[in-house]
């Protein structure tokens, strides 16, 4: 079938034969196999589904070999990451609740077109290879990227496109609903991005035609799954039991005071039932969980009633505080409710810009924002080891909702790090660290376009009836159908991520989560307002000071020097950090403003062009018969200086025999530059000076 003008190929039954389901998807020249493996057998002593997906990035398919030592691909890159979670999330709602059976879906990138991004056709894959499949799916669902250009919507943007794009959207969905929606914008407004996600569910809904025919043609039968069941009336013994006990115990703000009264009960429950079943111990655990879900879903439906008591577009208590720390460049601790984060800026130079070594058409990354999250933010015990998919999603999410407000590097030439750590934590940390991350640039004085804050919103739907909540609890994470994390200015929209639990979400959901979302944002960012309400117009002491210039390209070999001896020799003296780009930009950096300075007059020392008419106090440095030569711009740090000849004729008004009669080596006079012929060389006048001098006397 055609998307948006170019054709989408689903290849079926060539390769990887030995997987459940395999698709070979074509969109253009981008090429990506995905497959999808069941065990044959529930795995054992779980309470979750274990679905496993991954991103596997080929350098080979944009035609590189991979940097380091090894040239072999090793970890996921952070965009792999990334795109490994947006295909897990649309499709995780989808297989039977109870399903144990482990699921592992690959996505390898064979080849890549740069107008044809390979994430969202992995999604589609999934859904073709888990569809085909034996594998119990309620698909199929699929997804398209939507840009805005010159108020124009557009589905699966070119690259030239997504240059000139205020959006880029990723939807993903079944026929009927939108499960998933993930994007960053340059602050557009609500209801453009409520058109933008429908608009892309339309396409959706041709792709997901497409993929039931082929379903039909060659699709296998499913697994049949018996998933072990409570008998009917134990079932309701323990839920009329436990609801009333749960009722008391979860009308709790504190959380950890209320999970230890949640605790309490469910022991209670299970030992009272344990005594006459104890064989059906899990499976009565089970029920305890749905009752409890049950529970605080009828609160919010019936009486409108959250677990800590609040409305439901009600924000829990704000506190923002900025110049926590003393040391680094800037600092900005957030606390909302029971969630608070501490965000850090470090400013550095350019040249410390991120690499990226990924298949994506962008190469460095100039603003980086890192995640953390601590397992004592929960009030865990567990190892602490690098980063895993939660913080590099967090980390991404935040990034985007801010990357749209970070300055130009015309504007502020700084490498941008903040890194948010996760103090504790109940509900939407990664919203917070937007907020405590616009208040830690705001004190670094990075001069953001507008400031951005987040906010969380959760879903309760049974039937028609839905209720919206504003700024969602764990709990509320946990036992509600949606997670709907959007963030934003004043004027708009800078990143969302929205992930359904139930079979999708109607525009009526969307557009009221959306209007609700703005109102709790705007007043989080008032909160923040009263902590700080602009920029600080002055770099922290400690931040790296910055002297920009800009010398003639031809320059750059004579700055370096031979080997780099002449850089070396400037940073050294100085102690500055100094980067140059190919279009002559130059950096000096420091934290030392003499040290810059010092640093400044080398460069320019070493650039500098003798200029025709203009004055110089030079030093005589050699003496003939003819004239003396004169170092008008002395040479720095070994570079030779440039000089001229005062021809004999040119040394006083009055006529000259020796030229020892007028000067010597050594003397300082002042000259004049009054030509410089076609071999470079620079002639010089000291009676042009002494004319001068006396005209004006």
């Amino acid at each position: 079938m055609e998307v948006a003008g170019r054709p989408l190929i689903v290849e079926l039954g060539q390769v990887a034969k030995q997987a459940n389901g395999a698709a070979l998807m074509r969109y253009g020249d981008t090429v990506v196999l995905v497959t999808a493996t069941a065990a044959k057998e529930p795995r054992e002593g779980i309470d979750f589904f274990p679905l496993t997906v991954d991103y596997e990035e080929k350098q080979y398919a944009v035609g590189k070999i991979p940097g380091g030592f090894i040239k072999r691909e090793g970890r996921a890159t952070a965009q792999a990451t990334l795109s490994a979670r947006l295909i897990d999330r649309p499709i995780r709602p989808l297989f039977p609740k109870g399903f144990r059976n482990e699921i592992h879906v690959v996505a390898t990138i064979l080849s890549v077109e740069k107008d044809n991004a390979p994430d969202v056709i992995a999604i589609t894959g999934a859904s073709v290879a888990l569809s085909i499949s034996d594998i119990p799916f309620a698909g199929p669902v699929a997804a398209v990227i939507v840009g805005l250009v010159d108020g124009q919507l557009i589905i699966n943007p070119t690259v030239e496109q997504h240059q000139k794009s205020d959006l880029h959207l990723a939807v993903a969905g079944t026929k009927e609903a939108i499960m998933m929606v993930e994007g960053g914008a340059n602050e557009v407004p609500e209801a453009t991005m409520r058109d933008a996600i429908f608009f892309a569910h339309e396409e959706i809904k041709k792709i997901v035609e497409f993929q039931e025919k082929i379903i039909r043609e060659v699709g296998l039968p499913k697994l049949h799954v018996e998933i072990p069941v409570l008998d009917e009336e134990i079932k309701k013994a323990v839920v009329q039991y436990a609801t009333p006990l749960f009722e008391e115990a979860v009308k709790n703000p504190d959380k950890k005071t209320r999970e230890a009264q949640m605790d309490t009960s469910q022991k209670s429950v299970l030992q009272h039932f344990l005594e006459n079943y104890p064989e059906e111990e899990k499976r009565i655990a089970e029920v305890l969980d749905k009752t409890m879900k049950a529970v605080v879903r009828r609160m919010a439906l019936e009486e409108g009633e959250r677990v800590d008591g609040r409305k439901m577009d009600e924000i829990r208590q704000v506190s923002c505080e900025v110049g926590f720390l003393p040391r680094p460049h800037g600092s900005g601790l957030f606390t909302r409710g029971q969630t608070q984060v501490l965000s850090v800026t470090t400013l550095g130079a350019i040249s410390e810009e991120q690499r990226l070594d990924g298949l994506g058409i962008e190469a460095r990354k100039r603003y980086i924002h890192h995640y953390n999250f601590p397992p004592y933010s929960t009030g865990e015990t567990k190892p602490m080891r690098g980063p895993g998919r939660r913080e590099i999603g967090h980390g991404i999410l935040a990034e985007r909702a801010l990357l749209a407000v970070i300055p130009s590097e015309e504007e502020f030439p700084y490498t941008i790090r903040v890194v948010s750590e996760v103090l504790e934590s109940n509900g939407s940390s990664s919203m917070g660290s937007v907020c405590g991350s616009t208040l830690s640039l705001m004190h670094a004085g990075v001069p953001i376009k507008a400031p951005v804050s987040g906010i969380a919103m959760g879903l309760v739907k049974e039937g028609e009836r839905f209720a919206i909540m504003s700024d969602i609890q764990g709990i509320e994470d946990a036992l509600g159908d949606m997670d709907f994390k959007l963030a934003g200015t004043e004027n708009g929209v800078t990143a969302l991520q929205m992930d359904i639990k139930i079979t999708g979400v109607s525009r009526e959901i969307v557009e009221a989560a959306l209007k609700q979302a703005r109102e709790g944002r705007m007043f989080i960012l008032k909160k923040m307002l009263e902590a700080i309400d602009k920029p600080n117009e002055q770099l922290s002491p400690f931040a790296p000071q910055m002297i920009r210039m800009q010398i003639d390209p031809d320059k750059i070999r004579e700055v370096i020097g031979p080997g780099g001896k002449t850089i070396h020799k400037i940073v050294d003296e100085t102690g500055c950090k100094i980067d140059i780009e190919d279009d002559g930009s130059l950096f000096i950096m420091a934290t030392d403003e003499e040290a810059a300075k010092k640093a400044r007059f080398f460069v320019e020392s070493i650039v500098a062009e003798v200029e025709v008419g203009k004055t110089y106090m030079g030093t005589v440095k050699r003496i003939m018969d003819f004239g003396a030569f004169v170092e008008i711009i002395p040479g720095v740090l070994g570079t030779s200086g440039k000089e001229g000849l005062v021809h004999i004729s040119q040394l006083a008004e009055e006529r000259v025999n020796k030229v020892r009669d007028v000067v010597d080596i050594g003397d300082q006079i002042l000259v004049k530059v009054s030509e410089i012929d076609r071999q470079g060389r620079v002639n010089l006048s000291r009676k042009a000076v002494l004319k001068a001098n006396a005209k004006n006397k």
